[in-house]
């Protein structure tokens, strides 16, 4: 009956979106796996090191393939080496691509992108970096509607779609086969809003460039969470947005004003729920924004079910509860991505 339902769940298009290359230098003896890495996309270009001597080269990549479209994630955090990379003389490709530097805060925090580098694989290109790690979408050459190798994309398109492919990238994991041609078709179209802004190109992309603004918003809504003076209003003056617009893509949640509540109630259940903090409750709810205990109470208990005295008792039970063990997860391995571009897997060339 198990292997039915698994047959029936590839075929209803719902199998998990899989990595078509999932490779790592750990396979490689340290002082060897620098060129191991090098050698990943060495149809694509060369990345040479300009500085210092190294010990070893902990790097991953990860391809998705996304109908005529791949993304790629490069991983080399804390290698600490400055690189360049230059395109090949003779290129075997000419896609286009479009690549995302990502550093690593000290922190250990979200990596932060840098400025969004587009260019033909078919053009000469030289770029140097010193970052922890890249994200990168390859396009067909005749994707970009006969526009020059050097494009021309004013700065607010270029941190839309900065944003944008984080956004799909953390998706991924969520995604499955079924929605890789959707996904290409609204990346196509977003991007054909951004590259050659008009009317029609910019209703066409109206789903995606609402998700990028959602994912902002939120964003803005975690970080200022606790202020009195987070509103509709403001976020709609942050975000440099209509009103209406912002109501429109907040609608599915119940309302931007619903959403707002329901985050600041869950900080404060998982607060209540912290044994470590013996606050008073009127105190917890009043630094997230309800200043009156009663209609907090009624609030609390209408969201989650139970009372915030019920959720602190479950939460003092819950703490005294030992640990659950977590499976480790290994990376499995895969072809280089190149030769994905070679049989014509992800994208012929024009």
């Amino acid at each position: 009956m198990q292997h039915d339902s698994n047959i029936a769940a590839r075929n209803d298009g719902q199998v998990p979106l899989k990595c078509v290359v999932n490779i790592d230098t750990s396979v490689a003896p340290p002082a060897e796996q620098f060129d191991l890495y090098r050698s990943w996309n060495s149809s694509l270009g060369d990345v040479t090191l300009l500085r210092g001597k190294f010990s070893s080269f902990m790097a991953r990549q990860q391809v998705w393939q996304l109908g005529s479209l791949a993304l790629m994630s490069l991983d080399y955090r804390g290698t600490g080496y400055r690189r360049r990379w230059n395109s090949k003389k003779d290129p075997v490709f000419d896609h286009w691509i479009l690549s995302i530097p990502l550093t690593v805060p000290e922190n250990g925090g979200p990596s932060l992108p840098g400025k969004l580098h587009w260019h033909c694989l078919a053009a000469p290109y030289e770029a140097e970096g010193e970052d922890d790690g890249a994200l990168a979408l390859l396009l067909p050459r005749d994707f970009a509607f006969s526009q020059p190798l050097d494009l021309s994309i004013r700065p607010e398109m270029a941190a839309l779609i900065v944003d944008y492919i984080q956004l799909l990238h953390r998706s991924l994991p969520n995604r499955t086969e079924r929605d890789a041609e959707h996904i290409a078709v609204a990346t196509t179209t977003l991007l054909a809003a951004c590259l050659a802004p008009s009317r029609d190109h910019l209703v066409e992309a109206d789903g995606p460039i609402n998700g990028v603004i959602m994912a902002r918003a939120k964003t803005l809504i975690a970080s200022q969470l606790a202020k009195r003076d987070l509103s509709p209003e403001k976020l709609c003056r942050d975000l440099n947005i209509s009103r209406s617009r912002l109501y429109r893509i907040f609608e599915p949640s119940g309302g931007i004003s619903n959403y707002i509540r329901r985050q600041r109630l869950l900080r404060t259940r998982d607060i209540l729920c912290d044994d470590k903090d013996r606050r008073s409750i009127s105190l917890i709810a009043e630094e997230w924004g309800f200043m009156d205990p009663s209609t907090y109470s009624r609030t609390f208990r209408r969201e989650f079910g139970m009372t915030p005295n019920e959720a602190r008792e479950a939460g003092r039970l819950q703490a005294n509860r030992p640990p659950r063990l977590s499976a480790a997860h290994f990376a499995e391995g895969g072809p280089p991505w190149t030769s994905l571009l070679e049989s014509g897997d992800i994208a012929s060339r024009s």
